[in-house]
């Protein structure tokens, strides 16, 4: 199954206090509206910095954008069994548009071994197979950025609205990530990757190297909140592969829970495999 596995202990942590430990703002944690006013001062610098993510507490969306076409995505937003079937071989990847690997690709695949997967080392899942792993969310607003939680790997991404440019220090698993608002959607563009050898996904052995670029594009449809992700990487695709799923109101109250992984229990699974290499 895609993802790093849990602890048994696994502390469940309320999200505020993941967000005051994991997010160095400066400032009190918010939840502000969609059509706030931006923070008297933004941070200083460039790249991924971040910003002030909800508490957790289970909004409900509204469903409806703004006049002006601006979807409201702000909320906690479930990505579990209810709302797509549990990602494997072959979801979200089917016959109709699994991914079409070049010969370099197609090498690398045959090579893979299971043992060597970055998750088995607390490494967090990327583009575009966090989108799809089975875990809630949060959507934060603001007028100059988007800023996406996951439950999955507690990961923070900042989809950045006021035109920066990425600089070389912004290479990482996640990302460089700018967007705007288009028809009613959001569509983020996701370069500076880092290359890894499960770069595409952890269970079909596709890697994905610096090249790669992830389009993503949200929207509303009454209470869900639908997304198209399209990845395009030259270095191993022969054309861009991409999928479309949704996720759901998560309910009133729920808070995200902190991704405890213990390094040493999340490698216990690899001392159970049958050696593919000796």
């Amino acid at each position: 199954m895609n993802g790093i596995l849990r602890t048994s202990g696994a502390r469940r942590v309320a999200s505020a206090a993941v967000v005051a430990t994991t997010l160095a703002f400066g400032g009190s944690v918010a939840a502000p509206s969609l059509f706030a006013q931006a923070p008297a001062q933004a941070p200083a610098g460039r790249g991924r910095g971040q910003a002030p993510a909800t508490e957790g507490r289970g909004q409900t969306p509204a469903s409806n954008p703004n006049p002006n076409g601006i979807p409201e995505l702000t909320g906690t937003w479930d990505g579990g069994g209810r709302a797509h079937p549990v990602n494997s071989e072959t979801v979200p990847w089917g016959k109709d548009n699994f991914p079409e690997l070049n010969e370099r690709g197609l090498a690398h695949q045959r090579v893979f071994d299971e043992a060597i997967a970055p998750k088995y080392d607390c490494v967090p899942s990327t583009s575009p197979a966090i989108q799809y792993d089975p875990y809630s969310l949060q959507f934060v607003q603001w007028p100059d950025r988007v800023i996406i939680r996951y439950e999955k790997d507690d990961q923070t991404r900042t989809i950045w609205l006021d035109g920066r440019k990425p600089t070389i220090q912004d290479y990482s698993n996640q990302g460089f990530s700018v967007g705007h608002y288009e028809n009613g959607a959001l569509i983020a563009t996701t370069d500076h990757f880092l290359f890894d050898i499960t770069g595409f996904d952890d269970y079909n052995g596709i890697p994905s190297s610096q090249l790669k670029k992830v389009t993503e594009r949200y929207w509303r449809e009454g209470p869900e909140m639908k997304f198209t992700v399209t990845v395009e990487d030259p270095m191993f695709l022969k054309k861009p592969a991409s999928y479309t799923s949704r996720y759901l109101p998560q309910r009133p109250g729920y808070q995200l829970s902190a991704w405890d992984c213990d390094p040493e229990t999340s490698r216990a699974p690899v001392r159970m495999m049958t050696p593919k290499y000796k």
